[in-house]
């Protein structure tokens, strides 16, 4: 447990950074397009007033350098009118590369505390 008494339970730490994100829920006929504000390989946090209830499944497409990467998801958390935490649950092997690949290209650009 960290000194603030928070306990981490996140498989991959989460890079602050926003990357393009279609989702698609069952309840809705159309996608949602957000920006994530974290990712990591494990999930993603998402900034938006109209948030999905915890345990909807979702499709979604990341877009990683003008790519698309599909992955199936579940909402995990749920901050009403301030955001959604979402786990990756499926990805192919060559899209979680491409995601890691991008990961490893924004840890280097996140400023070190001293």
């Amino acid at each position: 447990m960290a000194p603030d008494g928070f306990s981490e339970r996140r498989k991959s730490p989460r890079i602050k950074t926003g990357l393009a994100l279609e989702i698609r829920h069952p309840a809705s006929s159309s996608p949602l397009r957000v920006t994530t504000s974290e990712i990591s390989l494990g999930g993603c946090y998402i900034e938006t007033m109209f948030t999905l209830e915890v345990g909807t499944q979702l499709e979604m497409t990341l877009w990683i350098n003008d790519e698309k990467v599909p992955a199936k998801g579940v909402v995990a958390t749920r901050y009403p009118q301030v955001g959604n935490g979402i786990n990756i649950l499926e990805m192919a092997n060559e899209d979680r590369a491409k995601l890691e690949s991008f990961l490893k290209t924004q840890e280097t650009l996140v400023p070190k505390p001293f």
